[in-house]
């Protein structure tokens, strides 16, 4: 009996050294000087020891039970003692971490807007792969292999005629080949093009390209549309401008400026000091286009713009370098 008092007396005190805060301190309380503890169970065993060893073994009993307590005690002043320390030790006039707020990107926010306008104005969005095959990014658009509208458009090639998708189109093309006329839609989307990067140009880039074919579609209504947007996006008081040009699936083809919203017009620095800002591309679609589909040209009529989120984005809040909105920059970026 009375060695295994000293193995227990030899074990508490070993293990005493180890405990390092309140939890450990109160589990090994509970394990030796609970009443259920193993002291308690020492003390238990003394009816089983003859009558004339009891006076001694009590006495040993005794005294570890008190060195057990006043060891205890000790110990537990000393955890409580760091802790206090380490309170003590900190510094409140350090200011706290600060906890940035979650927001919608710049080209999020201007895409949404875009939807919100042309949405309002009867367009389902629609919506497609970014990885094409050839047929539906070039030929089913009126760009066969040779045409030299395909230079500007320089894609990366995933294998033999499978490509990054250099524009939206391709899903007008699908949305015409599943539903007759009429068809009313936006296609928002990632593009990719094999372009230097640079200030003005990107590999990748987001599009908003757009579709309404019906019969007796005309220029005018693709004025009103393009007008109407222009107002809803930079101002009532904003004016357009339609300029000739050459798109492989539209005829006739325009680019379309809107007048400087910063100067009013009057020539500033956004614009170049010309009072203009071209925001999109647009067109009556071409005849050959609706036979890819198999739409009679005889009965319908269409047209088609598409726009740059990035440009919109750069004129509206005055940004000069589309970098910006891929460099994940906070400076940048908490500005919106």
């Amino acid at each position: 009996m009375i060695n295994q008092i000293e193995e227990v007396k030899a074990k508490f005190l070993e293990e005493l050294q180890t405990l390092k805060d309140e939890k450990e301190l109160e589990e090994f309380r509970v394990k030796y000087l609970g009443r259920r503890g193993i002291i308690q169970s020492l003390f238990d065993k003394l009816k089983e020891i003859p009558r004339e060893e009891k006076p001694t073994v009590g006495k040993i009993l005794n005294e570890l039970k008190e060195l057990a307590q006043e060891k205890f005690n000790e110990k537990k002043k000393e955890i409580e003692a760091k802790k206090e320390k380490v309170k003590i030790s900190l510094d409140l006039t350090i200011p706290g971490r600060f906890k940035y707020t979650g927001r919608k990107h710049p080209l999020t926010q201007t895409l949404e807007e875009i939807k919100k306008i042309f949405v309002s104005m009867g367009f389902e969005v629609a919506s497609g792969p970014e990885i094409e095959d050839d047929y539906h990014n070039f030929e089913a658009l009126n760009i066969p292999p040779e045409h030299p509208a395909r230079d500007m458009q320089d894609t990366f090639f995933i294998k033999e005629n499978i490509i990054l998708r250099t524009h939206t189109s391709p899903v007008q093309i699908r949305v015409m080949k599943s539903k007759q006329p009429p068809v009313r839609i936006i296609a928002p989307g990632r593009v990719y093009r094999n372009e230097a990067i640079s200030a003005r140009s990107y590999c990748l880039f987001h599009q908003v390209e757009g579709l309404y074919v019906d019969e007796g579609v005309s220029f005018a209504e693709l004025k009103g549309t393009l007008l109407a947007f222009a107002k809803q996006m930079f101002g009532s008081s904003v004016k357009l401008r339609f300029r000739p040009s050459f798109f492989p699936f539209t005829e006739p083809s325009a680019e379309v400026d809107v007048s400087c919203f910063i100067c009013g017009g009057k020539g500033c620095k956004v614009c170049k000091y010309g009072g203009w800002l071209e925001i999109l591309g647009c067109g009556m679609v071409d005849p050959n286009v609706f036979k890819f589909v198999g739409y009679d040209s005889e009965r319908y009529t269409g047209y088609a713009f598409g726009m740059g989120v990035e440009r919109i984005a750069m004129l509206k809040y005055g940004i000069d370098d589309i970098r910006l909105f891929y460099e994940n920059d906070f400076r940048f970026l908490e500005q919106f």
